[in-house]
């Protein structure tokens, strides 16, 4: 339940950050531009707060369900306009004025994640060095000549000083290119190589499994002593009475000497009844234990709801990197790491069209973005900084789309006007408002089935 309230918590903190950063966008350059701003509306529904200020009496508005806003504009499609003021009138503007109204929500969306980019490299953001541990047998990786111990230090001439980077450089390459990414690694001996990988779009972007594993790649790993360090409630491990400190000596007579041998078998035995020796306060005891079942897209494995914790302190001095740069310099990191994640989004959008993605894999809806939004502020703020940036992108690109309803509907309107000379007439954009809050509706219901269908259990 903790769990629970921390993930909507967090969820309704950064919808209203990105909501109100994008509503202020239209407000803003509204104002630069003469308009008279009626209302500024964080949610909709019911007002929870209202207040009246400034010379125009713009009412300010924090209302009851926080998944969006709007601001309000004087415009004489939507009422009575005194005399005296038309000219303040949002259509009244040139439609150059307009287009910079509504192209400001998106691109306020867009400066808002270099701005928190550029605040979680000054502060620094933990993460996991990319170093890799042996390559799968027969996988692209292995045929590409990666070699456990090495880290990949670039993707296609950009550095990724921690797997997060490397996710966003390989999904970067993967929609560019149609055959093969280029790495840079480092041995432990610190000579440099090139490796080329290998890859298919169309494959590694089916389903939701982790690119990574796909191509046979493998993180690094410390190889500990199989021991027991703690145990999930109501699973198979404490079904079957082990406890924390316990040694796994053998299991069907078969000797594991490190935790990841073990690992490996558990997962290879779904609901398979394994007789293992377990060394327990100096004694070797016998627990019998079935493994239980868990349905990936890659298969199905078995788990048993267990942990070491030994390998923490090693991880904490060989993994563990912090992303940090001077404030200049982060600056011009920001930008880039802006810049890649819009790439990374148009490359997946354009994937989508080609039938080279599927929508049902590429698209998450608010229950799957409330729960990465609990995980990222559990983990810390500078992880939770880095959500809301991600996000604040993926809202100013679908705000982009030229859809009816969103701004990019208004900015096609808009660019119809630019090469005909006279605005759209009132007819057709009533028509398309229709047709947008369609495709919207269909697109949320679509979403949020989904998201369902990831939250159940298999």
């Amino acid at each position: 339940m903790q769990g629970f309230l921390l993930s909507v918590v967090a969820f309704i903190l950064a919808i209203g950050i990105l909501v109100t950063i994008h509503e202020f966008g239209h407000y803003w350059v509204a104002r630069k531009m003469g308009v008279k701003v009626l209302r500024f509306s964080v949610g909709f529904g019911k007002p929870l707060w209202k207040k009246v200020a400034g010379p125009d009496a713009t009412e300010y508005v924090l209302a009851a369900i926080p998944l969006g806003g709007y601001v309000k504009m004087l415009d004489e499609r939507e009422g009575d306009v005194d005399p005296a003021e038309r000219d303040r009138a949002f259509n009244r503007k040139s439609v150059w004025a307009r287009i910079a109204i509504v192209l400001a929500g998106p691109i306020a969306n867009l400066l808002l994640a270099v701005f928190l980019y550029w605040l979680v490299f000054i502060v620094g953001i933990t993460g996991v060095a990319p170093i890799l541990g042996a390559p799968e047998k027969d996988s692209a990786a292995a045929a590409a000549g990666f070699q456990s111990g090495e880290r990949i230090t670039h993707i296609e001439g950009k550095a990724t000083p921690t797997w997060d980077t490397v996710y966003v450089a390989m999904l970067d390459g993967i929609v560019d290119s149609e055959e093969s990414i280029e790495f840079t690694v480092s041995s432990e001996d610190g000579s440099r190589y090139q490796r080329e990988l290998a890859i298919d779009s169309r494959e590694l972007l089916a389903g939701r499994d982790d690119i990574v594993y796909k191509l046979g790649m493998r993180r690094w790993w410390p190889d500990v002593d199989p021991v027991i360090g703690g145990i999930v409630e109501g699973g198979a491990a404490e079904a079957a009475g082990l406890q924390v400190g316990d040694r796994i000596l053998q299991s069907d007579g078969q000797v594991i000497n490190t935790w990841s041998e073990w690992v490996m078998l558990i997962r290879a035995s779904p609901e398979k009844q394994l007789t293992l020796q377990v060394e327990r306060n100096s004694q070797a005891i016998e627990v019998a234990l079935t493994p239980g079942i868990r349905e990936l897209e890659s298969g199905t494995i078995g788990f048993i709801g267990a942990r070491e914790t030994q390998s923490q302190e090693v991880i904490d001095e060989k993994l563990r990197t912090v992303e940090r740069y001077s404030p200049g310099t982060a600056v011009v990191k920001a930008f880039q790491r802006t810049g890649d994640m819009i790439s990374v989004s148009l490359g997946m959008i354009g994937k989508l069209f080609t039938g080279e993605a599927s929508l049902k894999n590429t698209v998450s809806g608010p229950i799957s973005i409330a729960q990465f939004a609990g995980q990222s502020v559990s983990v810390g703020i500078d992880h939770y900084l880095n959500f809301i940036a991600l996000v604040s992108i993926s809202l100013g690109i679908f705000n982009l789309f030229p859809v009816p309803m969103l701004d990019g509907g208004h900015l096609l309107y808009y660019a119809v006007e630019v090469v005909t000379g006279r605005p759209v007439s009132e007819r057709i954009q009533l028509a398309g408002q229709q047709l947008g809050l369609l495709l919207l509706a269909g697109l949320m219901t679509f979403v949020f089935y989904q998201d369902i269908l990831r939250v159940l259990p298999s």
